[in-house]
């Protein structure tokens, strides 16, 4: 299956009322989980790299022929996204240039005339290759690739005129955050959720998705986010499984080698794709 740009997948998405999880990677295991993942469960899926991901990762180009080559190893058949999560306006055009299927410019820390005409100029490049664009309205808390945001409400105002300007997905901050979310969270903010959802028919996304109980997710899609990005319960769900690995003394296993790293990381990289079936799950993504 060859990457797809991804906007008849989530426009269904919006329609039918379930969205399609869009998960970071970080390296092989992360890609060949993920891709695993949405294989077993015959479903679409987003598969992105932040910034500071693709950075450490060698650089855009390394990472989308990564996702490619992997793709084709594999043997995956299902429709697969290419994203850019949290780009600059530099990282957007680069990740267009190299040929990524999907980018988000994030101009939320910018101020929003600057953050409009930005995103209009990667809406036209993008669009002129094929290739689908989401903007950010409003601030998603925490922490994202040197980007903080405390989590304020998206104007549906603003919502409005970013959408106007034909991004594909938009991003609006509910109460939602980035990382583990504080014991004092107060939980999404439905209503302006419903108010962002009656002006806006572009399909939206729900950034900071790890963490959020079941019940809050399920409810947010229903009242039309398309996307869910997850990241961090991977993340985690990797570092739990490597640590009971070690601390049972498999890698002290000299006969059965289990200090090869193949074996080393086979635990969590099992861990990711079970979290991503989860969530597939979480999410009612319909199988093809």
């Amino acid at each position: 299956m060859a990457l797809v740009n991804g906007n008849e997948i989530f426009n269904k998405a919006r329609e039918g009322k379930y969205a399609v999880g869009a998960f970071n990677t970080n390296n092989l295991e992360w890609t060949r989980a993920i891709l695993g993942a949405a294989q077993e469960t015959n479903t679409p899926i987003l598969i992105q790299t932040s910034m500071g991901a693709a950075k450490y990762m060698g650089g855009y180009e390394l990472c989308l022929h990564l996702v490619q080559d992997t793709i084709k190893s594999m043997g995956i058949t299902v429709p697969v996204v290419m994203h850019l999560d949290h780009g600059n306006y530099e990282a957007a055009k680069e990740c267009i240039e190299v040929g990524y299927n999907s980018v988000m410019f994030d101009g939320h820390d910018l101020p929003f005339d600057e953050n409009l005409e930005k995103t209009k100029e990667i809406v036209k490049l993008a669009h002129a290759k094929g290739i689908s664009v989401e903007a950010e309205v409003g601030s998603i808390g925490g922490t994202e690739d040197g980007i903080t945001g405390a989590g304020e409400l998206a104007s549906v105002d603003e919502a409005k005129t970013l959408a106007a300007t034909g991004v594909d997905y938009l991003a609006c901050g509910i109460g939602n955050i980035h990382g583990v979310y504080p014991e004092n969270w107060q939980g999404l903010n439905f209503d302006r959720l419903e108010e962002i959802a009656a002006e806006v028919k572009t399909p939206l996304v729900l950034h900071g998705g790890s963490g959020i109980p079941k019940e809050q997710i399920v409810k947010a899609i229903s009242l039309g986010i398309s996307k869910v990005n997850v990241n961090t319960e991977c993340q985690l769900a990797f570092a739990k499984a490597t640590r009971e690995y070690i601390e049972a003394g498999h890698d002290e296993d000299v006969d059965a080698k289990g200090y090869d790293p193949r074996k080393l990381m086979a635990p969590g990289t099992e861990a990711i794709k079970e979290t991503v079936k989860s969530r597939i799950g979480w999410f009612g993504t319909p199988s093809l």
